[in-house]
């Protein structure tokens, strides 16, 4: 299931970015109810370094995912389903990589629980 050329693929980016989704706003929900930082720090505090990391290392694991994928459908020994598979694989990882980091910057740029 974790071959760039199972159809699996064309889920996991979709699934990967879906997980962080509820990371992010959850991890931003509860640190704000918990332990808010001061408005005065703006947005270079703990809670934000936390969402910025936790989204940075989404980003590069489904530009990860996306690259492998792309690199698995150009192998001559794939077949055609299989090559299908891996380069659309591709494609939703490399989407999926581009919402994380689109949502990601405004929520990290401002200051949280405001």
């Amino acid at each position: 299931m974790l071959q760039a050329t199972h159809p699996f693929q064309l889920v996991a980016g979709l699934l990967v970015w879906a997980i962080w989704f509820v990371v992010l706003y959850a991890g931003l929900s509860v640190g704000c109810a918990v332990a808010p930082p001061a408005a005065e720090q703006g947005d270079l505090n703990w809670l934000n370094g936390g969402l910025g990391a936790i989204s940075l290392a989404t980003t590069l694991l489904l530009v990860l995912a996306a690259w492998r994928c792309w690199q698995a459908a150009a192998v001559p020994s794939v077949d055609r389903q299989g090559a299908f598979f891996a380069r659309l694989g591709a494609a939703i990882h490399g989407v999926s990589a581009l919402a994380t980091a689109a949502i990601a910057i405004p929520v990290v740029a401002y200051p949280p629980c405001v």
